[in-house]
């Protein structure tokens, strides 16, 4: 069982989208988005509305409207995007088992139940690393490493793809002339 939700994917992977090569932010619909990426569209939708409310991304006006990166791309850390849709998550619970232990047959000593359960200590402090890993990562780094990998083409195609959509064409759609 994964720690975060796949909408946390689904976030990361669609601000991706809202970015350009240059780490620009660009805008577009849900509706678009999620087809785009072969996911929900209604999951995309709550997604959307939990990064709308951690003011990560706007909703922008008009008949085509969708929506765009709130801040720089370079403000927007991947735990921001985690906190937003999953909220915060603990990653270990502590149940504090060492007050159980038969040998103290019901009352646990002072010593064995003093400060910080030493398990519960390490798992602090993995959780603390994981979080500041996150917080060390923004979207433009990630477009950056994705832009890295992709074919120069491919944002040139995604571009073109999300004006299409913007100027009211879809895949299929036969252009006036033509009828």
């Amino acid at each position: 069982m994964s720690l975060y939700s796949a909408g946390v994917e689904y976030g990361i992977h669609c601000l991706l989208f809202l970015v350009d090569e240059r780490g620009d932010t660009r805008e577009c619909s849900v509706r678009d988005l999620a087809e785009l990426q072969g996911v929900p569209q209604e999951y995309l939708a709550k997604v959307f509305t939990k990064l709308a409310r951690a003011r990560l991304v706007v909703a922008t006006e008009g008949v085509r409207g969708g929506f765009r990166l709130a801040r720089p791309s370079d403000e927007i850390t991947v735990l921001d995007i985690v906190n937003a849709i999953d909220g915060p998550k603990k990653i270990f619970d502590c149940r504090e088992i060492r007050e159980r232990c038969s040998l103290f047959e019901g009352s646990a000593p002072g010593w064995a139940t003093e400060g910080t359960c030493a398990i519960h200590a390490v798992m602090l402090g993995a959780q603390k690393r994981m979080e500041e890993a996150l917080a060390q990562q923004t979207i433009l780094d990630l477009a950056r490493r994705f832009g890295r990998k992709a074919p120069t083409e491919f944002g040139q195609q995604v571009n073109e793809w999300m004006g299409e959509r913007r100027d009211g064409k879809r895949a299929g759609d036969i252009p006036v002339s033509e009828v």
